[in-house]
């Protein structure tokens, strides 16, 4: 076994592995990268990119399928190709991939260490049986791994997770989805849109991380117009007869149904990978099963020399948040024992369903009841969304009653993906809602549906300053 020394051990080469490996190097400390896996981050391989590739082929099939509203008719059916489908979102995800790999070439090989590290004692990691690295600091950024409760592994073969979607050489005809939230509903509403029977199911009301009551509600009517979908289901037997899934539930008309699937999906979550580091020999106090408390604008561990980030510390699971917090947490492996908060942006996170869901700074669930007043826009009349009928949707925004700053927002509905960008701007600069109606508003845009949010924010904002006189 060989020993090596170093300044900073990074324990995973995803996005925030790297990040953080970046910051130590760019400090001028000496860095090991370990990973026992394959290189490539989990979003070009298995999240991001290729679940984006099938999302695209679906709008195309979507939109083909619905142009006679507009007078064009495109004669003859439109033939889905799953082979081809798939082949293209094989090609086109490698392509991701391969840039991700180049970038890992670029690394010194010294600098590289392939295989699974744990901690023997605290600043020194065992990687499999051939390396022993003593350290001063440690960034753990092992990301995380699907969930998957223990009573559906009996499905054996039958049971995937997105992982595996991404591996198939053909689409299925019939598919099983658990979990309604951004992997389930994602690739959920793709699949039916792909000609795959679909059926969606979830637990207690969840959809898609939308915690405003009036939000979730819209947002579930929208999906089930389109393809299978219960939000609270009621699975009373799973099972596997021969190569398919057998599912016996109560269905949304109250009648007990049961069906066949060539799969089930879960996407019920996912889980940190930490079991295997040894973290109680490097003095890091946790629960049984639980991430170790950190500080997530440092990403420190209590007052030790180690720093967690990415998936891993389950915080937000989103790749720009890792790629920040592991610069965070390679700057701060540096120049331990001086350790500084880093830039944490605004928080945003889409959901590239279609319509999209965009959930912006703080979530309507941990607002304070009567500290905020909530503007309001439907888009069904909104005048460039019923131009390109996509006029479905909601959107909520948040104000603080005191100090008429934008707090939030909660929204489904067109180009959801930029509103929340214009919204999460707007937060990270602490502006008001009158502040935010000083902007440019072009005619005929969706962002006028925006305004049209803030306009009636404003409005609640006086009427709650006239009351108070």
């Amino acid at each position: 076994m060989q020993t090596l020394k170093t300044d900073v051990a990074i324990i995973g080469a995803g996005t925030a592995g790297l990040a953080a490996y970046r910051a130590a190097i760019a400090a001028g400390k000496q860095a090991l990268l370990v990973e026992g896996g394959v290189y490539g981050t989990t979003c070009a391989r298995v999240g991001c990119m290729p679940s984006k590739l099938l999302i695209a082929a679906a709008q195309a099939a979507h939109a083909a399928q619905h142009t006679s509203a507009f007078g064009v008719h495109v004669d003859g059916q439109v033939r889905i190709n799953g082979q081809e489908v798939m082949s293209r979102v094989k090609r086109e995800r490698d392509r991701f991939v391969g840039f991700v790999l180049e970038g890992v070439e670029n690394i010194p090989a010294e600098h590289k260490i392939r295989g699974y590290a744990k901690f023997v004692a605290p600043g020194v990691l065992a990687v499999d049986q051939h390396t022993e690295i003593h350290a001063a600091t440690v960034v753990i950024a092992t990301g995380s791994s699907p969930s998957i409760p223990p009573s559906f592994k009996a499905l054996g073969d039958r049971l995937v997770v997105n992982d595996d979607v991404f591996s198939w050489d053909d689409l299925p005809k019939r598919i099983a989805v658990f979990g309604p939230g951004v992997i389930g509903l994602e690739l959920g509403q793709a699949l039916a849109r792909l000609g795959v029977t679909v059926r969606v199911f979830g637990m207690s009301g969840s959809l898609g991380g939308i915690t405003d009551p009036a939000v979730r509600q819209i947002a579930k009517k929208i999906f089930q117009q389109e393809f299978y979908l219960d939000p609270d289901a009621r699975v009373l037997e799973t099972k596997r007869i021969g190569d398919e899934v057998v599912i016996r539930y109560v269905a949304l008309d109250n009648i007990e149904k049961t069906e066949s699937f060539d799969y089930a999906l879960m996407a019920t979550g996912r889980q940190p990978n930490l079991d295997s580091l040894g973290l109680e020999r490097a003095g890091v106090q946790r629960d049984p099963g639980k991430i170790p408390g950190f500080n997530r604008e440092t990403m420190q561990i209590a007052n030790l020399p180690i720093f967690i980030a990415g998936d891993v510390n389950g915080d937000v699971p989103l790749l720009h948040e890792a790629a920040d917090e592991g610069k965070i947490a390679g700057a701060n492996a540096a120049s331990f024992p001086v350790v500084e908060a880093g830039l944490r942006r605004a928080g945003l996170a889409v959901v590239f369903s279609d319509p999209q869901i965009a959930l912006i700074g703080k979530p309507y669930s941990k607002l304070t009841p009567g500290s905020f007043v909530t503007g309001e826009v439907d888009f069904t009349g909104q005048g460039r969304s019923r131009v390109m009928l996509k006029n479905k949707g909601l959107l909520h925004v948040y104000a603080d009653q005191a100090t008429r700053r934008f707090l939030g927002a909660e929204m489904i509905g067109p180009s959801a993906e930029h509103l929340g960008h214009l919204l999460a701007w707007s937060l990270q600069q602490s502006l008001t809602i009158d502040r935010m109606l000083e902007m440019p508003f072009y005619h005929p845009v969706i962002e006028e549906g925006l305004r049209t949010a803030l306009r009636d924010a404003s409005h609640k904002l006086d009427q709650v300053k006239s009351a108070a006189a």
